[in-house]
């Protein structure tokens, strides 16, 4: 059967790999033609876009290239008419996988959701795209079941969280090959996620290198996206003791003793790997402002903190991500009570999210469906 995929993040990119993977276990003559990443690339298919062309952060961001949305909506209009596709599975990004899904339902195109659209958090009104315009969706987060079945009356398929699979699957690191491969002494490492977009890698990575001169028995590593080279992260590499590793996170991970992580998918990988973080999130004083009063039914912006309904990672967001506060809070989770309080909540997360097979499970499910 043919899919067309459509993921428009990093985080995207690797949930779709494996989904791929997946798929061409249930489905011998699968043929895939996608919007993702390097990773999807290499399951095999056709990368029509990257998502690096495609990830516009902020309301400000969004509306200064709203032409080259515009474009790349029709494009891909144009795309998936050309293949005609069994299935489009749509992968998060719902701004544009939305749209592209009221469209695709008129043409009688079946269209399916895997990673659900946070409407929870903002944005709840979707709910009416989502029940006209999506056959089958398949939620990754416990809490979002009941939103849908409960307060909508839309049934929905809960498959657990892909990043337990992505994690426990990986190859384990060799600590010693891995710094010496990097040339990082036998400091303990505190690792930096500032993202993987452009925009928001400027915001946080100056704020986050601002402790540095504060931890000198530790060494600092710059988690490197896949999407961005290391000319772009050089202008900030100024202070020593402050090291790059590029699309290298999980390595990384697994050997570091604490993290800075900017707000988003990488807090709950962080948590994954049992590494006690402070979570940081910064964006232009208009964006933030406009998404203050838009969110206005969730506590928490980490999702370790809004799956477990509790503060279990410190936020520090807008005004409260500064060098002062981000001293105080990384000092925390070097404190050995304090780790032991992130350890245990940690293993109690990873419960909650229903253990491994999401990938294998929503493959099924679809495959299922469309025979």
């Amino acid at each position: 059967m043919k899919y067309y995929i459509i993921a428009g993040e990093a985080s995207g990119d690797l949930h779709g790999s494996n989904l791929m993977k997946s798929l061409q276990c249930q489905d011998v003559n699968a043929e895939f033609r996608f919007w993702g990443g390097d990773l999807m690339q290499q399951v095999g298919g056709t990368l029509v876009k990257h998502y690096r062309d495609l990830a516009f952060m902020g309301f400000i961001e969004v509306v200064m290239n709203l032409r080259t949305i515009a474009k790349n909506l029709k494009f891909c209009k144009k795309d998936i008419e050309a293949y005609n596709p069994d299935v489009i599975i749509f992968i998060d990004y719902p701004g544009f996988n939305l749209r592209i899904a009221k469209w695709a339902k008129a043409k009688g195109l079946k269209t399916h959701y895997y990673i659900s659209p946070q409407i929870w958090a903002w944005k709840e009104n979707r709910i009416t795209a989502i029940k006209r315009d999506i056959d089958k969706i398949y939620v990754i987060l416990p809490f979002e079941k009941s939103f849908y079945e409960d307060k909508h009356n839309f049934p929905v398929e809960f498959v657990g969280h892909p990043l337990i699979d992505a994690i426990s699957d990986r190859a384990q690191v060799n600590e010693f090959q891995f710094r010496t491969a990097h040339k990082l002494s036998d400091k303990p490492i505190i690792a930096l996620l500032p993202g993987s977009r452009k925009q928001e890698i400027k915001k946080m990575l100056s704020i986050m290198l601002s402790v540095v001169e504060s931890f000198n028995d530790y060494q600092f590593v710059i988690a490197g996206a896949p999407s961005q080279e290391y000319d772009f992260y050089k202008q900030f590499i100024k202070k020593t003791n402050v090291y790059f590793v590029s699309n290298k996170t999980y390595d990384l991970l697994s050997v570091s003793t604490a993290a800075l992580v900017t707000s988003g998918t990488a807090t709950l990988e962080t948590a994954l790997f049992k590494v006690p973080q402070v979570v940081c999130y910064k964006g232009s004083w208009l964006s933030y402002q406009i998404g203050k009063r838009l969110v206005k039914h969730i506590k928490y912006i980490s999702l370790v903190n809004l799956i477990m309904d509790k503060e279990v990672v410190t936020e520090l967001i807008q005004t409260d991500c500064n060098t002062k506060r981000l001293k105080l809070e990384l000092q925390k989770t070097l404190n050995e009570f304090e780790r032991t309080k992130f350890f245990t909540s940690y293993y109690e997360l990873e419960k909650k999210l229903g253990g491994k097979g999401a990938s294998k499970k929503v493959a099924q499910l679809i495959y299922n469906s469309l025979n």
